[in-house]
């Protein structure tokens, strides 16, 4: 068989091995007595031309000769020799060969004597050789294998075909504390426990029946003689062949690799951690992102603790002391979770604690045996006792801290997995909290700004909404959601003259404590010119003036003029209940939903109208006749598109679900926020029902009237006689005074055009005189000499509001008397102002 070639990789054979080697016999005096084929075809003599003839005359140069006295005498001395020496071919070249030498005796030669043997018996020498490149590289191979048993730091086992162990190196001898005599024969499992065997064996037997090899497989075990620590290690195998193809067995290569490992893991859970923590700025989600990247890796329990302060996204006290409250606890032994604290909940740490040293120290502490340190659980004996119960029995403790502030700490046990925490995990969990706080502050500070922003939202919208007699309302706001940021939405019911109501909803663009604070200024203008009675259409053209200005005075540096950074869009309408007439007009607003008395559910075409802020373009008001009982539903956009539906669609939806049977209008909100709004919509939300009412005929008295000097007296007739009907004599003086001073100046300032009186008796007593010019009455306080100048003071004395209005047709000037101010006494201080006027 020849032998593989230099650098294929694969093990040389035997060089000595019989089918291999050459063979040579030599007599004691150095003469060739035997030559084999192998030797000839090596050094190319036949046996004729060296048998009987001196090997150091044929075969040897004479220049080695003192090689070759070295050699023989090391066999006479040890009786025989192996090495490499130098030989002549028969072409005359010197090939270095192999040799190895032994002394062998052969029985004398018969020569007659009586016993038929000779007296004494010669010695020879037998020479088995082989190329030295063929020794060397076998030699070299005893070496390797040899340092592998012996000096190699990776462990070597050789496994019979039944698993059984034949020899172990002594790099895995040192875990078995066995000698190799009691070893051969054992079993994997006697010296592994858990799954670990099985694991292995079956990965063996794999290779065992496949010929697949096992390259670098990690796994973890237990050693019996160490069964409280876990290691890694990292598994090659091989199948052993005879060369005719026999299994002999299986080799594994075993290499510890567990500090390898454990680093690898802990730059994994590292990397993980910053990915997987702060994917949010709310706070109750990164603490819960926190101890969910923790364990199983590195703890088999965690909680996070942060001061109170923190807790509600204030500024962190500058004392440690004080309660925290549990924003997140994981565990993987259930068990563990009723023995924790939960999340929510607000405790003190006792002093004796680590956690209290923690927060006092501001320093990490680890505790690798718990049982050693009584005052982990010293608070609470109980929950120390079921903790005990549950084999917990290593601890750290890492404070929180970013930017020099200290915001809680991090606190991790080990139940479970046998080993006790050590520095390398310390200094894993400092690294972990140190990011983790970083992702926790943040999340602190915008929840710290996000509640402000949201408490000036809130407290720019109404607080409640009382009972007006034009309409029943509910209302529906939700804030967005807080990665957002608070919006500009608002809504609003103003009460107006004549027991009419104004219904407003509007968006102003973008989010956060610009957006709340432009609304607020809307709906502060909206409220001063809704008590100026303007129609819808003026109201927006006044708001839209408003929204320029604001975006003139915050236009940055650099943009041009026409840029503008504010706008806006609203929806207004008013509700008289006397006409059931509603007026309305949008700005780029979403149009409203109205829902008729017998069911109908229809959107109105209304003029849209542009978006607050662009100017100089019109708005143009609508007007509907609502029956009593008809449903008005103002909202904005992020109701109709939170689901990411397009602006038909939601429509569609929020039509459906107002055309169900009649119900409460609470309920219809919470209808429509099921139906639409997802659990935290991208957007501002605010949604504003609205069912009309009709004030009753008996509640309305009107009359016409020319304008005479006589008015005035048939106005105060009127007044008294209706005023007595409805059952407030008590107010009748006082409301004659007023109508009397309202139609004279209407019959004197009106031009001669006819008169309206008009009275509703609502939940105030409202008096209205119209005519028909635009002359705007105004109050003046007359000077003492001043014959006249005093009737409109008197009216501002003796009503609680007055105010004008104009129509297309003319003004009204308008009163309301509250029913309350019927006491006893009234009648009597408006005769006072009279005789002091």
């Amino acid at each position: 068989m020849d032998a593989p070639a230099p650098g294929s990789g694969e093990a040389p054979e035997d060089p000595f091995a019989l089918h291999n080697s050459a063979s040579a016999v030599l007599d004691d005096h150095g003469r060739v007595v035997g030559w084999s084929e192998r030797a000839q075809e090596h050094l190319g003599y036949p046996p004729e031309e060296v048998l009987g003839r001196a090997a150091s005359e044929l075969l040897f140069d004479p220049g080695d000769r003192a090689a070759i006295l070295g050699a023989a005498a090391a066999c006479e001395r040890d009786g025989g020799w192996s090495g490499i020496l130098p030989v002549l071919h028969r072409s005359g070249r010197r090939v270095e060969l192999g040799f190895r030498a032994r002394a062998v005796i052969r029985a004398g030669a018969d020569d007659g004597a009586d016993d038929g043997i000779r007296a004494g018996a010669a010695r020879e020498w037998f020479l088995v050789v082989a190329p030295a490149e063929e020794v060397l590289r076998w030699e070299t191979d005893r070496s390797v294998l040899d340092g592998l048993f012996r000096r190699s730091p990776i462990g070597l086992s050789v496994h019979a075909p039944d698993l059984s162990v034949l020899r172990i190196n002594r790099a895995l001898a040192r875990f078995t504390q066995l000698s190799a005599a009691e070893i051969r024969g054992r079993r994997i499992g006697d010296f592994l426990i858990g799954p670990d065997v099985k694991t292995i064996e079956t990965r063996l037997r794999r290779v065992l029946e496949t010929g697949a090899p096992l390259i670098f497989t990690e796994q973890p075990c237990r050693l019996r003689s160490d069964p409280d620590h876990e290691r890694v290690v990292s598994v090659s195998a091989f199948r052993m062949q005879d060369p005719s193809g026999g299994i002999l067995g299986v080799t594994q290569l075993v290499e510890d690799v567990t500090d390898r490992y454990r680093a690898r893991r802990r730059l994994a859970l590292l990397n993980r951690a910053s990915t997987s923590i702060g994917t949010t700025l709310d706070l109750g989600r990164t603490t819960r992102e926190l101890a969910d990247a923790a364990v199983p890796d590195l703890a088999d329990a965690v909680s996070v603790d942060l001061l109170e302060s923190v807790a509600r996204g204030e500024e962190p006290a500058r004392e440690a002391g004080g309660p925290v409250r549990r924003m997140a606890v994981h565990s993987v032994v259930t068990e563990a979770l009723r023995v924790m604290h939960a999340a929510g909940e607000q405790f003190h740490f006792d002093p004796r604690t680590p956690q209290a040293r923690c927060l006092a120290e501001r320093k990490s502490i680890l505790e690798p045996v718990l049982r050693t340190s009584p005052g982990w659980y010293f608070r609470d004996q109980e929950r120390r006792r079921r903790a005990l119960g549950l084999e917990a029995h290593s601890l750290i403790v890492v404070p929180l801290t970013a930017r020099g502030v200290l915001l809680g700490l991090l606190s991790l046990w080990r139940a479970e997995r046998p080993e006790p925490f050590e520095e390398d995990d310390l200094t894993l969990a400092e690294e972990f909290a140190a990011r983790a706080a970083l992702c926790i502050d943040n999340a602190r500070r915008f929840t710290q700004q996000h509640q402000a922003a949201l408490t000036l939202q809130r407290s720019l919208l109404p607080q409640a909404l009382p009972e007006y007699s034009a309409v029943e309302v509910a209302h529906l706001y939700l804030p967005a959601d807080p990665a957002t940021g608070v919006g500009g939405d608002w809504f609003d019911v103003i009460p107006l003259s004549g027991a009419r109501v104004a219904l407003v909803v509007g968006d102003v663009v973008g989010h956060g404590m610009h957006a709340a604070a432009t609304m607020g200024r809307l709906r502060t203008a909206v409220h001063t010119l809704a008590g100026l009675d303007y129609a819808p259409d003026e109201v927006l053209s006044h708001l839209d003036d408003l929204v320029n200005r604001l975006a003139a005075e915050q236009e940055p540096a650099g943009h041009s003029p026409g840029q503008q950074i504010v706008g806006a869009t609203c929806l207004y309408a008013v509700y008289d209940p006397t006409s059931r007439r509603c007026t309305l007009a949008r700005a780029g607003h979403v149009p409203p939903v109205v829902v008729t008395s017998d069911g109908t559910v229809g959107v109105p075409d209304l003029p849209e109208g542009p978006p607050l802020g662009l100017g100089g373009l019109p708005f143009e008001s609508a007007e509907l006749e609502l029956a009593e009982g008809s449903l008005l539903a103002l909202y904005t956009d992020g109701l109709v598109e939170a689901r990411g539906l397009d602006l038909d669609q939601g429509l569609e939806q929020l039509r459906e679900v107002l055309s169900r049977p009649a119900r409460s209008l609470e309920e219809t909100c919470t209808d429509v926020q099921d139906a639409l709004l997802p659990d935290h919509p991208p957007d501002d939300v605010a949604l504003l029902l609205a069912r009309t009412r009709v004030l009753a005929p008996e509640q309305i008295a009107s009359w016409d009237m020319p304008a005479e000097p006589t008015a005035a007296a048939r106005a105060r007739h009127l007044t008294e006689t209706t005023l007595t009907g409805w059952g407030l004599e008590e107010l009748a003086f006082t409301a004659e005074l007023v109508v009397s001073e309202l139609v004279t100046n209407a019959y004197r300032y009106g031009g001669g055009t006819p008169l309206t009186l008009r009275l509703i008796r609502d939940r105030s007593l409202v008096c209205e005189v119209s005519d028909r010019s635009s002359t705007a009455p105004h109050l003046r306080r007359a000077r003492t000499t001043d014959e006249g100048g005093r009737g409109l003071f008197l009216v501002a004395q003796l009503t609680e509001r007055w105010g004008t209005r104009y129509t297309r047709e003319g003004k009204t000037v308008w009163t309301e008397f509250p029913l309350a101010a019927a006491a006893e006494g009234d009648s009597a201080a408006a005769a006072d102002l009279v005789l002091n006027r």
